[in-house]
């Protein structure tokens, strides 16, 4: 049957499914560029008001997985299990657990993006160590498995092309917020990479994409059920995002407080989900009675973060870069810190250069924000709270704009009641 672009667009517009044979069409007419881009917006715009039913969604991930290659990892000799954060403020929680899982026994083959806006990119971060390479063949990414049993890597283009298409396209036409296209989004690039599990983090609160548990809870459960409808066993947590995650927000900071896990240290709240999601990708891996805290406490994973890297073209001991300008943020009250906003902290991150606003834009690998102080400890006026780090420090004051109600100090004595770093379960 014929088909053409108009017909698709009016049947979404009037509130219609799309047929297999619709979604099939015109995600492999506007790959080939017989859809145009504004054709597509206007079917991603009436997606976004009008939404789409299971199958659809399905369909519409299958034919972007089909749109490119399928990797195959069938002949390593260990299960594989991959992890995929929505993303957040100081979220460097691949760094560790890659290595932490492998170390485990799970092959971890993990694709990875760079940041945009307020939120922090793993290439990006794993770039400010000397000589590590983000791009590998598929031939090299699978030397680095066999041989360490973690690679961490950007994406081939031959991976799901035409999710990289209209990823592009949602950015500029104020459709990135539609469910099904984010959730398809996500999901066709996993399950064209081949893993065999997938362990799923969606963030929730000011500094993620999902400022709500209920749509947290929607697009989790589209994931989850798109992972299992391909064969691939998916589960998810629901983390919180409200507050940044660890003690830094910005590159090399992150690199070298993920090291801290890694040597049996680091933050209390990294820690804590490191482990939580490295028991998820071990059992949802056939290997629930490995024991990830035993692997970071006895060097086992910091070996393989040194052979990932390594092999990855990085040194692991050289030293990472620093910013050569530093301002600090002091309390300006006695009390206890209630409040620290992750949205704020990241978008101070990303105006000291640790972020880019086009994705071909540089970052520093130094800038970003150090915290000295989490929600719910006590704080004298006039201590360090926040440290700014920059090589232009030009950007300071337009950083300092955004931490300035970025926090809240209540009087001494009052309660408080953190929220868990993992809110919830979904499978």
């Amino acid at each position: 049957m014929a088909m053409d672009a108009i017909s698709v667009i009016r049947a979404k517009r009037d509130r219609g499914e799309l047929s297999d044979a619709q979604i099939d069409w015109v995600i492999d007419a506007y790959t080939r560029g017989e859809v145009a881009d504004e054709q597509m917006s206007a079917l991603a715009m009436a997606i976004l008001l009008n939404g789409m039913n299971r199958r659809e969604i399905a369909r519409w991930t299958a034919a972007m997985i089909a749109s490119g290659e399928r990797m195959d990892f069938s002949a390593l000799s260990r299960p594989t299990a991959d992890k995929h954060s929505t993303g957040g403020v100081g979220d460097k929680i691949t760094l560790p657990l890659a290595p932490l899982v492998a170390a485990c026994g799970a092959a971890v083959p993990q694709l990875s993006g760079r940041g945009l806006g307020h939120t922090g990119g793993t290439l990006d971060k794993l770039e400010s160590i000397p000589g590590w390479r983000a791009s590998l063949s598929n031939d090299e990414m699978l030397s680095v498995l066999n041989g360490a049993g973690a690679v961490i890597c950007a994406a081939g283009d031959g991976l799901a092309p035409a999710d990289k298409k209209l990823y592009a396209l949602r950015d500029v036409t104020g459709t990135v917020e539609a469910i099904p296209l984010i959730a398809s989004s996500i999901m066709s690039k996993k399950i064209a990479e081949g893993t065999g599990s997938l362990v799923l983090d969606v963030k929730v609160g000011s500094g993620a994409f999902m400022k709500t548990l209920a749509d947290a809870r929607e697009l989790a459960a589209t994931m989850v059920g798109l992972g299992t409808d391909h064969g691939v066993r998916t589960v998810a947590l629901l983390t919180d995002m409200a507050t940044p995650l660890g003690l830094t927000a910005g590159n090399a900071l992150e690199v070298r407080e993920s090291i801290e896990v890694l040597a049996g240290g680091g933050p209390s709240d990294v820690v804590e989900l490191t482990l939580a999601l490295a028991r998820e990708m071990l059992t949802a891996a056939g290997l629930p009675d490995a024991d990830p805290a035993k692997a970071l406490a006895d060097g086992s994973a910091m070996d393989v973060w040194r052979r990932m890297i390594t092999a990855q073209g990085g040194d692991p001991d050289a030293p990472l870069p620093v910013a050569r300008e530093h301002q600090t943020v002091r309390a300006p009250a006695t009390g206890v810190l209630t409040r620290l906003d992750a949205y704020d902290i990241g978008v101070a991150a990303w105006r000291l250069g640790a972020g880019r606003a086009r994705k071909e834009d540089p970052v520093q690998a130094g800038a970003g924000v150090e915290l000295h102080a989490k929600p719910g400890e006590h704080i004298t006026q006039g201590q360090p709270l926040l440290t700014l780090h920059t090589d232009t420090p030009d950007r300071f004051g337009y950083a300092l704009e955004s931490v300035t109600n970025a926090y809240d100090i209540e009087s001494p004595g009052t309660a408080f009641e953190a929220s868990p770093v993992v809110l919830e379960r979904i499978a």
